[in-house]
């Protein structure tokens, strides 16, 4: 590493740090600057992070700025390394990269752009967000698999869950939108974006989640399966049906929505425009709903009672149709659809005096990096 940091300008305060959040995605990435909860700057790109446009957008970017008091990455999968938001180190940094098996579509390129900005911003402390934080004390009967105890302890094999960012900014916009502390809440939340999982909060703690070992597990995403029979799995394995490498690609690229409907597209948007006259689409949106509400009943096990449902996610604060859907099969836990003022955004969407509320909160996993990252370093 070079020399330290330009100093910081004299008018910051180090009650008011800007931190710039890093949320590097498989296909595209966000850089956000972020002072005092609120977002100052950003960049977005649709491309691979690592790419010759990408990584020249980043570096003008972050030139254009003043150095920030600190950089918090997203990370998705901290495994056993990182089980909280960490400080990074070489150290640490050296370790990351056993991590990669666990989420080959995010880790790798979050990583290559985390060592270009360490490289463009040295001497800026860098933090860890790990995404599998929030679900860090799971309670044993929902973190571990019925696998051989050999297989478990050599490997490491448990539930770890995902998407706790966006849970943890959602439980807190809960609370607020309830008027009641995080602490005494018992939630369902649905994440539900081009990954989707959905987890069960107790009293400010996730006790269940749907999304295991792998970001591949769970309800079915844009071009993820989510779970499927393993014995399907090892049949399509044997007697040269299909490669690893060809069933590792069908299963995180070409299965999902896009597998449901045919090809047509990962796009909830674009299947809830097509069911009318297409099939496979219409298909698509009644397998999505039936296996969200599935997981969600399942969640909903681990509780004692529940205080509302709340979306997340960009299908899930963006689409009605969805949510219509997935409400609509959820009577028996006292759902009920909710009923006008679907698009609104952090607010209660269903009808007054319900006995269930239904809460939509846009995701913001930037304002919880920047505050995870704040916290890290104090």
């Amino acid at each position: 590493m070079s020399a330290a940091a330009p100093d910081r300008p004299a008018d910051r305060s180090p009650q008011l740090p800007v931190v710039l959040t890093v949320n590097a995605g498989s296909a595209s990435l966000r850089l956000d600057y972020v002072r005092d909860g609120e977002v100052v700057d950003g960049l977005q790109r649709s491309e691979p992070p690592g790419s010759a446009g990408a990584d020249r957008a980043v570096q003008e970017f972050i030139g254009a700025h003043e150095p920030p008091d600190a950089v918090g990455h997203r990370l998705v999968h901290g495994g056993d390394l990182v089980r909280t938001p960490t400080r990074l180190d070489d150290a640490v940094r050296a370790d990351l990269d056993r991590l990669n098996t666990l989420a080959p579509l995010h880790l790798p390129p979050a990583l290559r752009l985390l060592d270009r900005i360490r490289d463009q911003l040295p001497g800026v402390p860098q933090v860890l967000c790990p995404d599998t934080a929030f679900h860090a004390h799971l309670p044993d009967a929902a973190a571990t698999y019925p696998l051989p105890a050999q297989w478990r302890r050599r490997w490491g094999l448990r539930r770890y869950g995902f998407h706790g960012l966006s849970y943890a900014y959602a439980l807190r916009r809960s609370a607020e939108l309830l008027g009641r502390p995080v602490d005494g809440l018992q939630l369902l939340l649905a994440h539900l974006g081009g990954g989707a999982s959905v987890c069960a909060v107790r009293n400010g703690r996730s006790v269940d989640t749907s999304m295991g070992f792998t970001p591949l597990d769970g309800i079915p995403m844009s071009k993820r399966s989510g779970a499927v029979d393993p014995g399907m799995l090892l049949w399509l394995l044997d007697d040269d049906r299909l490669g690893l490498a060809e069933l590792s690609e069908g299963l995180n690229h070409r299965a999902g929505l896009l597998g449901l409907s045919d090809g047509r597209s990962s796009d909830t948007r674009d299947l809830v425009a097509a069911a009318p006259q297409d099939p496979a689409a219409a298909l698509a949106l009644a397998v999505y709903a039936h296996r969200v509400r599935r997981e969600l009943a399942a969640a909903a096990t681990s509780l004692d009672r529940l205080d509302a449902l709340v979306f997340t996610g960009e299908i899930g604060w963006d689409q009605p149709e969805v949510r219509h859907d997935i409400c609509a099969g959820l009577r028996l836990l006292g759902v009920e659809p909710p009923d006008g003022g679907n698009r609104e955004v952090d607010s209660v969407v269903s009808a007054e005096g319900a006995g269930v509320p239904v809460l939509v909160v846009e995701p913001r996993e930037d304002l919880q990096v920047a505050a995870e990252t704040v916290a890290a370093l104090r």
